[in-house]
Order: C-alpha cells, then structure tokens, then sequence
C-alpha cells in the first residue's frame, strides 16, 4: 500500500451559476467534484437511491 495522504473532504461554496464542489485531496492530486440537480426531474433522491440499490441486488 502507498503511503498517499488523503485529507478531509471540503464542501466549498461556488458563486449561484455555478455548484457546488467537493474538494478531495489525495496526495499531491486535487479533485474537484461538482454536482447539481436537474430541475425537470420526476424522481426524488430517495426514489433513486433505492432504483440504484435494487440494480446492484440485481446483479449480485
């Protein structure tokens, strides 16, 4: 195993026309994840955690 310091994970807020962005250090590499919701979605977070959930059964 490498010996790579990984540092907490840090929300930071953007300006409004952009999201927000989680920041991830892993050693000397920074990653910059940002994420937003789509407005005309019919199906709520909840109802697609539990879609992806039963997927991955289904493969088991």
């Amino acid at each position: 195993m490498n010996n790579e310091k990984i540092t907490e994970d840090t929300i930071t807020t953007a300006p409004a026309k952009n999201a927000p962005a989680l920041v991830k250090k892993i050693g000397r590499t920074t990653y910059i994840v940002r994420v937003h919701f789509s407005k005309t979605s019919k199906e709520t977070m909840s109802d697609k955690i539990k879609r992806m959930l039963k997927n991955e059964i289904q493969q088991m």
